[in-house]
């Protein structure tokens, strides 16, 4: 088992070296004439796109969790779970519906056109592929980690403190402003944090808008320029600041267990909201899921139906295949992988096993083509180095062995979905008390047996979860599937990514609706969850 978990800790750390040998190996010919010509460019678009994010997300995310937990409107028990749904939609799949919304053929300027007779120079329209819409795009789908945590950070919040503010004179936005928002404060920066690192990764988006970020860079470099060692060095300097915002939020995480309620808990007493108060409750938390969820749902079966594309077609049956296949030998692999470290750090609770479980997590800071870049490079040179030998010795090619194959693309998400599924699976070990493994060890029980027969059994739901959250993250991943997938091996976000890219909207629907069906399982299991949490706090 120990054997296990450190080959699979190596595994995650591999990318990350190679990256950093690759770039300080290649050339600086190709990265010399990006920095003089699109360097820039790129730091200054993903540094607004951070910002941008990073301000939306925290303003609407906090601002939402405590309305459905701090009072009483109607409608609040819909938005509780309605607030989380648009974490279902890839930041990609949100681009594509509005754009065919919002551009200059689509259905809104369309009409503004014939209700008011304008021709396409009368009038001014905001630009939906631009820096400030890539930036509303992954601000609709990612505020949900800021609105979970934040309410979750509610929830665990005494009304002990926010009573004796509001007995020392302060109204009910002054204690929320200086009671509940600074003790909620390190589960909003990890929420705004976990944002800004899907931000820097995004791909799909803003290779669609023609905005040029370091992980579009990283695509050209690697397949426009042909120029691996550029791509390393774009790459080296998005996993620098990606490992940055990784220690940020792990330190903000440890803050966050600073904050508890006391030994005295008792609930806060929800704030009945009337008039004015109410309609403005049901603004802010009705918008972010109308924009959200709703309409891009809707306008996603529209384009769909007219897409004139067959989902039941041989074609797309084997676009589904391929997901399928990839996502469930994926979410096998990176639970079985994370197991190991688990167990292996509960029953080895040595230095080594501790720092293998740290390892094994940098991978969710890492954006996917970094990873893609990180394993392709060894591997090719693997295969390289095998090829040359057999030509040597025996005068026969081997070619590729390993690289543009299913196992190197599942090794590239093992890595880049470890953390998911292992923290989900140490917070179900958790739950077991270290009792029990004394009480199975004097029965005699080998390690192996003991995790099998007693461990096991009680994890059934956490591994089922953690199954389950790899598996849709996996569907929904694109710049590393892109990169590293087999010939002639696609699926549905490389499908509705190529049409996008080819201005075929409306059959990019089809795939896209798809994948936001499988990404609504695992909002739902955190929405009941979050719900059983908030049972326990009510009083008997």
């Amino acid at each position: 088992m120990s054997a296990g978990a450190l080959l699979a800790a190596a595994a995650c750390l591999l990318p990350m070296a190679a990256v950093l040998l690759a770039a300080v190996t290649g050339s600086l010919e190709t990265l010399s004439h990006l920095a003089d010509t699109v360097l820039w460019r790129y730091t200054w678009t993903t540094a607004v796109l951070v910002v941008l994010v990073a301000l939306f997300t925290a303003v609407i995310g906090t601002g939402t969790a405590w309305l459905v937990t701090m009072t009483r409107f109607p409608g609040v028990r819909v938005f509780e779970i309605a607030l989380a749904l648009p974490f279902a939609f890839p930041a990609y799949v949100m681009a594509y519906a509005y754009t065919d919304f919002l551009d200059h053929p689509g259905a809104v300027q369309t009409t503004l056109r014939s209700v008011f007779g304008w021709g396409p120079r009368d009038y001014w329209f905001p630009e939906v592929r631009s820096v400030e819409g890539a930036a509303i795009m992954l601000t609709l789908v990612l505020y949900p980690y800021v609105y979970l945590l934040a309410r979750a950070a509610f929830l665990r919040e005494s009304a002990t403190a926010n009573l004796a503010a509001r007995t020392m004179g302060r109204g009910a936005w002054g204690a929320f402003w200086h009671v509940s928002l600074p003790m909620a404060r390190p589960a909003i920066a990890g929420g705004v944090l976990l944002a800004v690192m899907e931000t820097i990764a995004d791909f799909g988006t803003v290779s669609y808008f023609g905005i040029q970020t370091f992980a579009t860079g990283i695509y050209s470099s690697w397949f426009s320029l042909a120029d691996r060692g550029a791509a390393a060095q774009l790459a080296l300097c998005l996993l620098v600041f990606a490992l940055f915002l990784a220690i940020l939020e792990r330190m903000q995480r440890g803050a966050a267990r600073n904050h508890h309620a006391g030994k005295r808990f008792e609930l806060m007493p929800p704030h009945i909201l009337t008039g004015w108060g109410r309609i403005g409750a049901w603004a802010a938390c009705g918008l972010p899921v109308l924009f959200g969820f709703v309409l891009p749902l809707v306008l996603l079966f529209e384009m769909g139906l007219r897409s004139e594309q067959d989902l039941f077609s041989q074609r797309y049956l084997g676009f589904i295949q391929n997901s399928v296949i990839l996502a469930g030998t994926a979410a096998v692999v990176t639970v079985t992988a994370a197991a190991l470290i688990a167990f292996n750090t509960r029953l080895h609770p040595v230095r080594l096993s501790f720092m293998a479980g740290h390892i094994s997590r940098i991978g969710y800071a890492v954006p996917g083509g970094v990873i893609a870049v990180g394993l392709l490079v060894p591997f090719a040179f693997l295969d390289n180095s095998i090829d040359a030998r057999m030509r040597e010795w025996f005068g026969i090619s081997t070619g590729l062995i390993f690289t543009g194959t299913i196992t190197v693309l599942v090794m590239a998400y093992m890595v880049r979905f470890m953390a998911a599924a292992l923290n989900t699976v140490e917070a179900g070990l958790g739950t077991v008390n270290p009792n029990t493994d004394a009480v199975a060890r004097t029965l005699g029980r080998s390690p192996l047996r003991m995790v099998w027969s007693v461990h096991m059994p009680i994890l059934r739901p956490s591994v089922f979860t953690a199954l389950l959250i790899v598996f849709v993250d996996v569907m929904k991943e694109l710049p590393a599937t892109l990169i590293m997938r087999p010939f002639n091996f696609d699926t549905l976000a490389v499908q509705a990514h190529r049409l996008a890219s080819d201005e075929r909207l409306t059959g990019a629907a089809v795939p896209s609706l798809v994948i936001v069906a499988a990404g609504l399982l695992p909002v739902i299991l955190v929405c009941r969850s979050i719900a059983r949490q908030k049972r326990h706090r009510q009083p008997s």
